[in-house]
């Protein structure tokens, strides 16, 4: 199957487009930047706190938690209420967890603010893909989403190179309320110029009525089997590189390979920078070549998998570094094949319901990730340490993801065929 056509009614692009799609994706940036600042701020946090590591991990776990379990709800909610109104909430919820994060007294008061986070960041992701779609035409779809990521992992690096310099230098409090001065920034620029949609090309007005309403559009989104194959091309492509890079990685490249901090911070850096790189050519490539969605996400799990093996089963007591290299290069392919689950679920979904079935395949990585930071943590405990056995949990997710692309695959490629014949025959009866 080539790249999508220009279909009837699709909005114009632009420079407009691009200027309020990206403050957007500069809300989106924003919060990535704030939920990934604990990454670089573990220890600091355990000495705040004075928690052991198990009380420190809950911090990741229930962000990813009220994560994944916002998905749908703010699906919904940005079908029905539209992009600016949910993303503005979203930028006062996440902005309010950094600061209250800066100034909590308690772990326990921490770990609210950081749920309190997790809830404001839910809504910003769906959010730009929506305006996105909105804004460009379809055919812009895979690149757009893969921009969008991109900015997004810019955001982790920010993290990553400003957050801990600010850390060592001002302090916790100075660094975490002074980060949250920029939620404030990009929510004034979102209130003044965003808009949900250009003139001329607003969505049919949707009856909304109540508990069924929201049942009839989780169904409807959930029946198209696009929409399946892209939770389970999310779920299965997505959680080994989160793992690796939210909790796993500094332990297992530390503990197990014998690398110092300093090391280890460089590859979970080169996993990003990968990141960035690969998602402008998986972009490119699907916006030419749809057919080529599916090799490359299996491609993604494939070469993931086996560079997963090989560091785990290395003989001897550490992996080489040409080795762990390899594997934090292939492992910044996985962001960027998720992306690929959404060019599913858009063209089997209409308009109204693209809030619903992007929420329901963003669930599926969360969903994958938050099972696999808890299995590894059990099987650490369990085995007394022996990262072998508990990194192996990853191929039985991994397993169970292929198997449903491939079931789900023959019938999406041959649903998306029905409906390209049924637009191009509704196009030639366009009367003029």
């Amino acid at each position: 199957m080539t790249a999508p056509v220009a279909l009837p009614g699709d909005p114009p692009g632009g420079r407009r487009a691009a200027a309020v799609w990206g403050i957007g994706v500069s809300v989106y940036f924003v919060a990535v930047i704030f939920r990934t600042s604990l990454g670089v701020a573990g220890l600091d946090a355990a000495d705040r706190f004075d928690v052991n590591a198990s009380a420190l991990s809950t911090f990741s776990i229930l962000q990813l938690l009220v994560y994944a379990g916002m998905q749908i709800p703010v699906g919904l909610m940005v079908d029905r209420l539209g992009t600016k109104k949910v993303l503005a909430l979203g930028v006062v919820l996440f902005t309010a967890g950094q600061l209250g994060f800066a100034l909590s007294p308690s772990y326990e008061m921490a770990l609210a603010s950081r749920a309190l986070l997790g809830c404001g960041d839910a809504m910003t992701f769906i959010s730009v893909l929506r305006l996105g779609s909105r804004w460009f035409p379809a055919r812009r779809g895979p690149l757009i989403g893969q921009v969008a990521a991109l900015f997004g992992m810019a955001g982790n690096l920010v993290s990553t190179l400003l957050i801990a310099r600010m850390l060592h230098g001002l302090g916790w409090t100075a660094t975490f309320a002074g980060s949250a001065a920029a939620g404030g920034v990009v929510l004034v620029l979102l209130l003044l110029f965003l808009k949900d949609h250009p003139e001329g090309h607003e969505p049919a007005p949707a009856q909304h009525s109540g508990a069924a309403f929201v049942r009839k559009q989780i169904a409807l989104s959930w029946r198209e089997p696009g929409t399946r194959l892209g939770m389970w091309v999310h779920f299965t492509t997505q959680f080994p590189a989160m793992v690796f890079l939210l909790l796993w990685g500094m332990p297992f490249l530390v503990e197990a390979q014998g690398l110092s901090r300093e090391g280890a911070g460089s590859l979970l850096t080169l996993v990003v920078l990968s990141n960035m790189v690969v998602g402008l050519v998986y972009g490119q490539v699907i916006a030419r070549h749809h057919a080529a969605r599916v090799p490359l996400a299996l491609g993604t799990v494939a070469a993931t998998a086996l560079l997963w093996a090989t560091t785990i089963v290395y003989p001897g007591d550490h992996a080489p570094m040409w080795l762990l290299i390899t594997l934090c290069t292939v492992l910044g392919a996985c962001g960027p094949a998720s992306m690929i689950g959404f060019d599913f679920a858009r063209p089997a979904n209409p308009p109204q319901r693209q809030g619903t079935a992007s929420g329901i395949v963003n669930m599926g990585g969360f969903v994958a990730s938050m099972t696999t930071l808890l299995a590894v943590g059990v099987l650490l405990d369990a085995t007394g340490d022996n990262y072998r056995i508990a990194f192996s949990s990853v191929f039985v997710l991994e397993a169970l993801g292929i198997a449903q692309i491939l079931r789900l695959r023959a019938r999406t490629v041959r649903r998306e065929r029905e409906r390209l014949v049924a637009s191009r025959v509704e196009t030639v009866h366009v009367p003029v």
